[in-house]
């Protein structure tokens, strides 16, 4: 059997698993430069679960949309972590509905150290040096597109200068 590939998800939506630190990678290449209000935020103690509504660039897609000559692609998706018991977040107006978000990373880190299913923290880094840290029984990340793929307003893709 073969590893996927980037090509193999060009048509279809994709709906990935994160249960380690690894798998939390592809995840977070994937959903780099998503786009989202406050609003767009979800927590809910009682089921122990926080979402996010995304718009999220189809980095899947870039190189066939680029040898192509077609426009750059979005879709919204949903960004779920299970487990969580506790939401803290810095640099961040949940008040302000026109503030835009721009998703810039997700990371995992163990409380113990380890990479197994273990209690930990998933940090999401927002560009403007906001963040929001999930305090986790165990990493149990869904991300899944839920719309069809439209062309991204700007007509480019995200761009990153130099460290």
């Amino acid at each position: 059997m073969a590893d996927a590939r980037f090509e193999d998800g060009q048509e279809r939506p994709l709906r990935l698993i994160a249960r380690d630190s690894e798998d939390l990678k592809v995840v977070s290449a994937l959903v780099q430069d998503a786009v989202l209000s406050a609003q767009d935020l979800s927590y809910s103690a009682r089921q122990r679960r926080f979402s996010l509504l995304l718009n999220r660039f189809r980095w899947e897609d870039r190189a066939a949309a680029q040898s192509a000559g077609r426009a750059f692609e979005r879709v919204r998706a949903v960004l779920d972590f299970a487990d969580v018991t506790r939401v803290a977040h810095q640099g961040l107006d949940r008040r302000d509905p026109d503030t835009v978000l721009s998703l810039l990373a997700v990371e995992f880190s163990a409380t113990d150290g380890s990479d197994s299913a273990s209690p930990g923290r998933v940090l999401l880094t927002f560009a403007g040096d906001g963040a929001i840290a999930l305090d986790v029984g165990c990493l149990d990340a869904m991300l899944a597109d839920v719309t069809r793929p439209y062309a991204a307003p700007s007509r480019r893709a995200p761009e990153h200068g130099p460290d």
